[in-house]
């Protein structure tokens, strides 16, 4: 079990993110908690984006379900599914969030446009808001009222790395943006496709980040709710996706020429004001 909570925590430090999955605000068990899940989701997300046949893949996440059913109940099959079981039995975590995330990795083989903001919504609810429910539910926190606020701030998280991986997206067959926004404001898929950040992409990307921007701040009242030692942690998930808007709207919308990503002066500025939260001199 120590070598699966090792590579767990390997894997949660080797991919790029817009904050940190769990920081030493969190009491290391905490951590290590997050870490499994953290684990879990990357590599299932992986098998969705791995270059291999749609059926395989499909057949693939199928599996992971059972073999997450099987974890559950301490039938583990390799030291990555024994270290979450623990965490899913220590923490009793409830198994439909897992598998709401399972069911969007699948969506992504299948689905690969969008019409309407709805569309979009509805598959957040898969991809993004059981995160938000899990480390919630790891503190101990299983209240609706803290996820409705939690499910703002995921789904604010989930459009921002979409915003941020447009051109990315695109080069494995997708596109997240709703088709009815595209229409709006006159942009094709052959911009995206040519890397052109027209004047049109652009005002459509700053329009979007001030979209997501909204749900960030419906959802910002979950911080100064859950308190220590959570909310340091939220206040880095929330401010970490306000931060990648802000680099999108700094390059005033492009981002086809580069992705643009959280930079050095405001990961500090992030980590001063967790620190303050922690110490209690802000709100």
């Amino acid at each position: 079990m120590k070598q699966g909570l090792h590579e767990n925590r390997q894997l949660a430090k080797s991919h790029y993110e817009n904050f940190s999955i769990g920081s030493f605000f969190l009491p290391k068990s905490i951590r290590s908690d997050l870490s499994n899940i953290y684990a879990f989701c990357r590599l299932a997300d992986d098998i969705a984006d791995e270059a291999s046949e749609g059926f395989a893949r499909s057949t693939r996440l199928d599996e992971w379900g059972v073999r997450l059913n099987r974890t559950a109940v301490g039938e583990a099959d390799t030291p990555l599914f024994a270290a979450l079981g623990e965490t899913i039995r220590r923490r009793s975590l409830p198994l439909e969030p897992f598998h709401d995330l399972l069911a969007a990795f699948k969506q992504d083989l299948i689905v690969t446009r969008y019409e309407s903001w709805s569309q979009l919504f509805a598959y957040c609810r898969l991809s993004a808001d059981p995160v938000g429910r899990l480390v919630l539910a790891v503190c101990g926190l299983n209240d609706a009222k803290y996820f409705a606020y939690s499910d703002k701030i995921c789904t604010g998280l989930q459009l921002a790395n979409h915003w941020q991986d447009v051109a990315e997206d695109h080069r494995r067959g997708r596109i997240y943006i709703p088709a009815e926004v595209m229409k709006e404001f006159g942009v094709t898929e052959e911009t995206i496709k040519r890397n052109i950040p027209t004047s049109e992409f652009r005002r459509m990307m700053l329009f979007l980040c001030e979209e997501a921007r909204r749900l960030f701040d419906e959802g910002e009242e979950l911080i100064h709710l859950v308190g220590k030692p959570l909310s340091p942690q939220l206040f880095l998930y929330h401010g970490g996706g306000l931060a990648a808007l802000k680099a999108i709207s700094s390059a005033n919308g492009d981002v086809l020429s580069e992705r643009r990503r959280v930079g050095n002066p405001d990961r500090l500025r992030l980590l001063i004001g967790s620190t303050l939260l922690w110490l209690g001199f802000r709100r």
